[in-house]
């Protein structure tokens, strides 16, 4: 008799499921099945899928780690328990997406990396830190999606990213810029990790855009330092006037055949659909908008993408958290469809 609590594997060449495969025949190793371990029991990962180091998950295509940061915030703290919360609200994914006609954990094989361990009181330490943590992961992973901790993260998961394949486009989602010089005189928080990024020469700006920027800024040089960085935006107002396929085909257009980083702040979403972030702006995305911007994202070259400003202790019945593990279900479904997906 098979053993419920065991990993389900992947489809074989035939189309059926190959069961409980012994490791090493190539397969890639999934959670178990929510039909035999109802899906609110299990191991704790994202999605409950296998970690990366398990047996026969020495190395994976796709590795998801937690970041478990946020002394960048200006106002609401408590995104450090963003990727535990996420990981909770994973467990109501299935494997099989039909949007997009990909069973993501069974393309190829993903694994979750754990959280990377960050120095709380130091930022400069947790970036360094954290840069480190995502080049050593990298190792062992084509591509890595982070889960959030505040958008400070952004930074050295762009230079592990930009490490690997050169300036990458850069796909924004966020109810605010994030490219404002300092804030209190610091040069590294939350709302500044993209003017460093675009300092750094990690972004091919000509190529990057910010999706859903909207509210009330402390001036009009904010937009005009930001344009002067060579961003794109597109409003929340642009996304209700043209709709999401308008909005698709300008990300699109913008980007070509650069690498392509996509960064989600949960803020892009209205406060009534992600209530539990940091600095809620009104007038945002819908779920459903943003699911479908994503979807149309498929076949470019991904480089990597992370999820982050989940503060639980502002949730309400897990809405913020479902919704952002369904953007890291998006995610893998791309990375799966992704037309450079490593051999």
């Amino acid at each position: 008799m098979t053993d419920p609590l065991s990993r389900t594997r992947g489809p074989t060449a035939g189309g059926q499921t190959a069961g409980d495969l012994p490791p090493g025949d190539g397969v890639p190793a999934g959670p178990p099945d929510g039909r035999q371990v109802p899906r609110f029991a299990g191991p704790d990962t994202f999605a409950r899928l296998p970690r990366l180091g398990d047996p026969g998950v020495g190395s994976a295509a796709v590795a998801i780690a937690g970041v478990p940061f946020d002394s960048g915030v200006s106002y609401r703290p408590g995104a450090r328990f963003g990727p535990a919360a996420v990981r909770a609200g994973s467990k109501l994914l299935r494997p099989y997406h039909p949007g997009l006609d990909v069973q993501p954990w069974f393309a190829h094989q993903v694994a979750d990396a754990g959280d990377i361990p960050v120095n709380p009181f130091d930022i400069a330490e947790a970036i360094a830190q954290i840069d480190t943590a995502a080049r050593a992961i990298l190792e062992s992973a084509d591509r890595l999606v982070a889960i959030g901790g505040d958008h400070t993260i952004a930074l050295p998961l762009l230079r592990a990213a930009a490490g690997r394949h050169g300036p990458v486009a850069l796909i924004h989602f966020d109810a605010h810029l994030d490219t404002w010089d300092t804030y209190f005189g610091a040069p590294y928080t939350h709302g500044t990790p993209f003017r460093r990024a675009a300092e750094e020469g990690l972004l091919a700006l000509g190529h990057s855009a910010h999706v859903g920027i909207r509210g009330p800024v402390y001036g009009t040089g904010d937009f005009a330092d930001d344009r002067g960085l060579g961003f794109a935006t597109v409003t929340t107002a642009d996304v209700a006037r043209h709709g999401v396929d308008h909005v698709i085909d300008r990300l699109r257009s913008r980007v070509g055949d650069r690498p392509v980083y996509v960064s989600v702040d949960i803020d892009v979403l209205d406060p009534a659909h992600a209530p539990g972030t940091g600095t809620p702006e009104p007038g945002g995305l819908t779920t459903r908008e943003l699911q479908l911007i994503l979807r149309g994202l498929e076949g470019l070259p991904l480089a990597g993408a992370d999820v982050v400003e989940v503060a639980p202790a502002y949730d309400h019945a897990e809405l913020t958290a479902l919704a952002a593990a369904n953007v890291a279900y998006e995610f893998l479904a791309l990375f799966a469809l992704a037309k450079d997906k490593p051999a």
